[in-house]
């Protein structure tokens, strides 16, 4: 493999319950060999540390295998919106991992991270289900379940608050530097889909 070539790298993270059973998982592909998997199980967390520790476990990986140029594919669009500097990380629990994330980022000569729907992540989003249904004792799911329990949780309403606000401020703040088309509102309406999904609020019901 040449030192310049592209590294694709997959992560997934996934809690049933949110914050509840969590997993994750990860696939690394590189040019004419095979693909790397790992997946794991993490105790009960929320969704979005599954999603970092997918992401700094994947970083180390394919530190191991030598990668120097690498393509992350995630479908959490708040993970990617952070790592690119579009959204800011308030949340305490995520503070260290991603400092952990962009520390070993600096070891690899480019890494650029890209949001994709969840139909396009899905061997990544298979580990992620076969880990947490080994330990729930289940047959493998055919794509991630984030259950949705009867009643939520006053920290995790304000979770979920917290990552919904950050979103429309980071729209309003780019509104007010005069483009009113950039983020286009669809895209915007798209990032809240995409929160409420992730904390389990909605099920993926557009094909994503």
């Amino acid at each position: 493999m040449s030192e310049d070539a592209l590294t694709t790298v997959n992560i997934d993270g996934a809690a049933r319950g949110n914050p509840g059973p969590a997993a994750f998982a990860f696939v690394i592909a590189q040019p004419g060999r095979q693909p790397v998997e790992e997946k794991g199980c993490l105790g009960h967390k929320t969704n979005n540390v599954a999603e970092y520790t997918a992401l700094v476990k994947a970083l180390a990986r394919a530190a191991e295998l030598g990668a120097r140029r690498l393509l992350i594919k995630s479908d959490s669009e708040l993970l990617v919106k952070q790592m690119n500097g579009e959204y800011r990380v308030k949340n305490e629990d995520l503070q260290e991992l991603f400092q952990e994330a962009k520390e070993l980022s600096r070891h690899f000569d480019s890494v650029r991270l890209q949001h994709v729907r969840r139909a396009e992540n899905g061997d990544a989003d298979r580990l992620c289900n076969e880990a947490l249904d080994g330990v729930e004792g289940k047959k493998p799911a055919p794509a991630k379940t984030r259950e949705r329990p009867k009643t939520a949780s006053a920290d995790r309403r304000d979770a979920i608050r917290a990552d919904a606000v950050e979103a429309l401020e980071a729209a309003a703040h780019a509104w007010a530097q005069g483009d009113a088309r950039t983020p286009r509102p669809v895209d915007v309406w798209e990032q809240l889909w995409s929160i409420l999904e992730d904390h389990g609020i909605i099920r993926a019901a557009r094909g994503r």
